[in-house]
């Protein structure tokens, strides 16, 4: 195989895009074999931008087709699962796109059908992985120079959104269509870097506004209150409200403090050890010697491009992929964590009891809101 045959199923906003970067030729080892989608016109559109594509009306159809090795499923995160589930038995390769689902307990029978086929690549869309800044974040946070991590701030308010855009679909901002709001759909990408980088926390409480600023069912105002297993504490903040909006990713160390702003990282580098200084310095008010820095990268953020042509050289040679299919489900349990908190009104562990999730869901899915 000198190529892999892909199939994209959903080719709405994110699939058409990755349809675009396919046959732009920005990945030389990926061919674009089908496409599926429900909506008529997308299925003409697909059809005029893929020449050499076969199309379908439905995921399953392309996933037993044969016209494919691999799948990337770009269908409402609803769908995600069950096509996965069903691309693994019918021997094909499987790359998600964010999230893995709505619900943990959904996600873990796709990670399970996943370990059923070992010979299958399994990825997630995790594409703000590739971003140079996080994975220097990443790489200075766990290398263990800085020292242990105290506090964690993120504040990400830059996912603005109008009633019309809302309104743009029924399905949309609903818990039947979505299972969520500003968690589910915007923050998938920030909870993933959250744990990736920060490690999972051990508690969680969180008050999640539904219908806060706009007419929808879910929720697009969330306060999160997060602890860790080593005491280190953090919030996270996130709405579709504020306008200008705010990315600011701050994580305190015992060494200093990294702050990620503007695709920028800046380091307050701390001449000793904080936890050091505090137990042997002899002033009343000192300020800790320190330095700061704006910390180099390698400049490199291939995004989706890079999920892709990892994805690619993963079947083919067995490269590393950007991130493997079952750590979809980390971010995830953090979404799912916080709407429980707020369901509950009080603090949740992790892990979470996953049948009283759904069981609330669930009921969620079925009251009648407007």
């Amino acid at each position: 195989m000198s190529k892999v045959r892909l199939g994209i199923i959903g080719s709405g906003n994110i699939g058409s895009s990755h349809i675009g970067h396919i046959t732009g030729g920005r990945t030389p080892e990926i061919e674009l074999t089908a496409v599926a989608d429900r909506d008529p016109e997308r299925r003409l559109w697909a059809k005029e931008r893929c020449a050499s594509a076969v199309i379908f009306a439905e995921g399953e159809e392309l996933i037993g087709s044969g016209e494919c090795d691999a799948v990337l499923i770009a269908t409402p995160h609803v769908q995600h699962p069950e096509l996965a589930v069903a691309a693994f038995r019918a021997g094909r390769h499987v790359l998600c796109e964010k999230p893995a689902g709505v619900y943990t307990k959904q996600v873990r029978e796709m990670d399970g059908e996943a370990a059923r086929h070992p010979d299958l690549a399994y990825a997630m869309m995790f594409n703000q992985r590739t971003n140079c800044v996080y994975r220097k974040m990443r790489e200075l946070t766990r290398s263990g120079s800085l020292g242990a991590i105290k506090r964690v701030n993120w504040i990400i308010t830059d996912w603005y959104r109008p009633q019309y855009y809302y309104d743009s679909g029924g399905w949309r901002a609903t818990w039947d269509g979505e299972g969520g709001g500003v968690l589910l759909n915007q923050c998938p990408h920030n909870l993933d870097l959250l744990q990736w980088i920060c490690g999972m926390p051990a508690r969680v409480r969180a008050f999640c506004h539904e219908g806060k600023w706009h007419s929808i069912e879910v929720e697009d105002d969330v306060t999160a209150y997060l602890e860790y297993p080593n005491g280190a504490t953090g919030v996270f903040v996130t709405s579709t409200a504020d306008a200008p909006g705010t990315n600011r990713f701050e994580i305190t160390l015992e060494g200093g403090k990294l702050v990620c702003e503007n695709n920028r990282l800046t380091l307050w580098r701390l001449a000793e050890n904080e936890r050091t200084y505090c137990k042997t310095v002899r002033e009343s008010f000192p300020n800790p010697p320190h330095t700061v820095e704006e910390i180099e990268t390698d400049g490199q953020n291939p995004q989706h491009v890079g999920v892709l042509n990892a994805f690619a050289a993963h079947i083919l040679r067995g490269e590393p992929l950007v991130a493997h299919g079952s750590e979809g489900i980390s971010g995830l349990t953090l979404s799912n964590a916080m709407h429980l908190s707020s369901w509950l009104d009080r603090t949740v562990e992790i892990p979470f009891d996953e049948e009283l999730f759904l069981e609330l869901l669930n009921k969620k899915k079925n009251a009648k809101h407007f």
